[in-house]
């Protein structure tokens, strides 16, 4: 499914928007909310189409006055002011609860021809509550399925949309030529967009996104449970364990605000995985060794057919296993190879619990490019490494 996808819904035809937009480097962008994606927004903006005309607005004033001495933005804002209602396109890129105010603030003053967008993680309360408005205009709900577990503009990277999906919900009044220019943005930056409607995207996100940060929770919850006060299961529960509860480390806040935003399709995900569980809770009551096998296959199957390229909705784990032996300076030998070449290690341990991991020296690194090279140069070196799938 793409921007010109036949099964999306096709707004109204529209004249043509003026010249500034075939020439991305002429439109006037203002950003609202310059934390980890608003922040990688403008720094993929300036770099990868040295765009010029970029205002932030922030209640962040360390956040703005960085990225002033950075050159990633001309102009900072507390509040937003004229030159904002005179941008070609604003991205808001603010905590879910709070874009319908900027979107109620904006609409009434912006121009004709400005595009508003936002970046949050649920759409279908968002295009509602911008079609129950009084004025129609331009409003194109977004979605970067890109992100990490750290948040702010610290963390920001120009290349975070970098072969991500970029959804994009067009409401009523976004004009299809409104969705190209959208859409022609997200390409340039890198990203992939994807053109869908709110329920589509919410219902998607709810299985893919919302319901694995719930799972996650609950899995660590259980685990801290059954834990008995002991710390001997935290102790042991590293490895793979380690791993798939890691998004159980994200902001309790901001999944609270997302959980309770797309309320209705999380409760219908989370009732059809109450469901397996339960089936699979009868499987092993009664010792159906047949119906237990094919629990496990079918997942296998399913999520064997899942592509190893490109973003995903959830952060992607940029690591590598390297099998060694046990002896005094073996972490040096391997970080001075990756330093030499200048791979950044994020972080580097030694797996003590790995009953399914092979090898022992486990290393983080900050991207795919990075893993590929660590690969290459430490295979030819003689060690034996492993990629994550």
């Amino acid at each position: 499914m793409g921007p010109h996808d036949p099964g999306m819904r096709k707004p109204h035809l529209e004249t043509k928007q003026p010249d500034q937009y075939a020439d991305p480097r002429r439109l006037k962008v203002t950003i609202i909310g310059l934390g980890l994606i608003g922040g990688s927004l403008a720094k993929a903006m300036r770099e990868k189409l040295e765009m010029r005309d970029i205002t932030a607005v922030d209640r962040d004033s360390s956040a703005l006055g960085l990225a002033l001495e950075q050159g990633v933005i001309g102009k900072g804002l507390v509040t937003p002011d004229e030159t904002v209602y005179g941008s070609d396109i604003i991205f808001i890129c603010t905590p879910v609860g709070q874009i319908p105010a900027y979107i109620d603030e904006l609409a009434p003053k912006v121009k004709d021809t400005c595009i508003i967008t936002d970046a949050g993680s649920t759409k279908g309360a968002i295009v509602s509550h911008v079609e129950r408005l009084p004025r129609s205009f331009r409003f194109i709900g977004g979605h970067p399925m890109a992100g990490t577990e750290k948040s702010g503009y610290l963390n920001s990277l120009p290349h975070l949309f970098e072969n991500a999906f970029y959804i994009l919900t067009p409401a009523r009044g976004a004009a299809e030529e409104s969705v190209k220019t959208l859409s022609s943005l997200v390409e340039a930056i890198g990203a992939i967009p994807v053109v869908m409607t709110a329920e589509e995207h919410d219902m998607a996100v709810a299985g893919i996104s919302h319901l694995p940060h719930v799972v996650a929770a609950a899995l660590v919850n259980t685990v801290k449970d059954i834990d008995n006060d002991t710390g001997r299961l935290q102790t042991l529960s590293a490895g793979g364990f380690r791993d798939i509860t890691r998004i159980a480390s994200s902001s309790p806040g901001m999944w609270e605000n997302i959980a309770l935003s797309n309320r209705d399709h999380l409760l219908e995900v989370l009732k059809q995985m109450e469901q397996k569980l339960s089936d699979f809770v009868g499987f092993l009551e009664n010792g159906d060794s047949g119906q237990i096998y094919d629990f496990f296959d079918s997942a296998k199957l399913f999520r064997d057919s899942i592509s190893d390229y490109g973003q995903g909705l959830l952060p992607r784990i940029h690591r590598i296993i390297v099998d060694v032996q046990d002896r005094p300076g073996i972490i040096g030998e391997i970080a001075t190879i990756l330093g030499h070449h200048n791979i950044n290690i994020k972080n580097i341990y030694v797996a003590n619990s790995r009953e399914s991991e092979q090898g022992c020296l486990v290393i983080t690194l900050p991207d795919t490019d990075s893993v590929n090279m660590a690969f290459d140069l430490l295979t030819e070196t003689g060690y034996k490494v492993f990629r994550n799938k």
